[in-house]
């Protein structure tokens, strides 16, 4: 199956006028035609490229005038970028500008059949689906009251019920779910879940860091209209909290040379490196039980990670992370130093740190172990590796999916080869350990 969304070098450019810019013809004539030519002209986006696969949850970061809206809605097939290309495969509905299309002299339910064409239902459609929107905009009593007479949250709430209700592909979402009192925001984010469940594509703007990180996959970083970052939505969150709030850096992290991992991978800031870097994850070790360097494996394997690490401040507890991953960004595991419920002390200088997994039950394939440091409360990256580290895993077995547990199978007494038993425990155990360097 291929992406739902593929945005190549998209570019849109605007003109700035005179504030004084001549409103007619005539007075064009009569003033000059000078102050009619623009001021200057600028990149709402510039050079933007990404790709989202089908039931991806994508967050859009930045300040306001970064270009999220103007992004959201080529992909809505609202206008014509000046460069590069949007492809958009499925069925779209954008919830941009709730109630365009409502009419204030028309009734609550008048408006509800209008706006449900608009998005793409046919009449019948509607009237199917006529009680469960009043009752999701919780309007009953004045759905039929012309519209003039509603709140502007009333309003809103109408043309929100209308569509979600209808059957999307891909929805898009712009800063609307401040709509209504916290009771109705929080069934609005349940709607939207239920559209994730369902295999929905959605991109969604919003200033709400906490709720990007929660409800989204991935997340995109726009800042004066390029693309700044692009990954996991909880890496991607750090690290635009940790530039919009960290003020006690020691070194902007754009201005850092490219690094090189033992495999040869550049390290990229805002690519496949995050964070503030106020600590620094300087080396990274995947070894086999014998302490050697390793890049592949068998199914059962041991595997420990070794992360050498350099603060030259201070840093109070900081979490250290380790998840596995896919190719296609699916989390295979995640721990960390907390939910180990390992506390560590305050750290300064060089130190290293160890985790060690007994053996990794784990189907043929590739996988990436990313390796992370964070603040204590995990309000952002220090330091986050994704997608550097590569580790192959061989198996004899014909079996799918992630994992390979130890199994056997059994009929009328006559037993299958287990090619997984070890002369280890058959219990998963894990363990973290800190070393801390003179």
């Amino acid at each position: 199956m291929g992406d739902a969304i593929i945005i190549k070098g998209l570019g849109k450019q605007f003109r700035r006028y005179h504030t004084d810019r001549p409103k007619t013809l005539k007075e064009a004539l009569l003033r000059g035609m000078r102050r009619t030519r623009p001021v200057e002209t600028f990149w709402s986006l510039l050079d933007v490229s990404f790709s989202v696969a089908p039931g991806r949850v994508v967050g859009v970061l930045g300040r306001n005038g970064a270009g999220k809206s103007t992004l959201l809605r080529f992909i809505g097939g609202v206008g014509r970028p000046d460069k590069g290309s949007v492809e958009v495969h499925g069925r779209i509905n954008a919830l941009l500008d709730l109630g365009v299309g409502f009419h204030p002299d028309l009734t609550g339910l008048e408006n509800v059949f209008i706006s449900g064409v608009i998005n793409g239902l046919t009449r019948r459609e509607v009237s199917q689906r006529l009680e469960a929107i009043v009752d999701f905009a919780e309007l009953r009593d004045s759905i039929d009251n012309p519209l003039r007479t509603y709140s502007t949250g009333m309003q809103m709430r109408l043309a929100f019920a209308v569509a979600v209700h209808t059957e999307p592909e891909i929805l898009l979402i712009d800063e609307v779910l401040a709509v209504g009192d916290l009771s109705f925001q929080r069934k609005c984010l349940q709607r939207i879940a239920q559209f994730k469940a369902a295999g929905c594509t959605i991109i969604l703007v919003s200033h709400d860091t906490k709720l990007v990180r929660q409800f989204c996959d991935e997340a995109l970083w726009l800042r004066a209209g390029r693309l700044v970052a692009h990954g996991p939505a909880e890496v991607v969150v750090g690290q635009y909290v940790a530039m919009m709030t960290a003020e006690t850096r020691r070194r902007t992290p754009a201005t850092r040379p490219v690094l090189h991992t033992s495999t040869g991978t550049a390290l990229r800031i805002n690519e496949n490196r995050f964070g503030s870097l106020q600590l620094e994850i300087t080396a990274v070790r995947l070894l086999d039980a014998h302490g050697t360097p390793v890049a592949e494996g068998e199914t059962g394997d041991s595997l420990c990670v070794e992360m050498d690490y350099l603060s030259a401040q201070p840093i109070e507890t900081p979490i250290f992370g380790v998840t596995i991953t896919r190719e296609d960004g699916t989390v295979c595991y995640d721990t960390s130093t907390a939910a180990a419920a390992l506390t560590l002390p305050t750290v300064k200088g060089e130190g290293r740190i160890v985790l060690h997994f007994e053996r990794l039950d784990l189907n043929a394939g590739l996988y990436y172990i990313n390796v992370g440091a964070y603040e204590r409360d995990w309000t952002y990256a220090y330091d986050y590796h994704w997608h550097v580290y590569p580790l192959t895993i061989r198996s004899a077995s014909g079996d799918q999916g992630i994992l390979r547990p130890p199994n056997r199978w059994e009929i009328g007494g006559a037993q299958s080869n287990d090619n997984f038993l070890y002369p280890r425990s058959a219990t998963p155990h894990e363990e973290v350990k800190t070393v801390a360097k003179e």
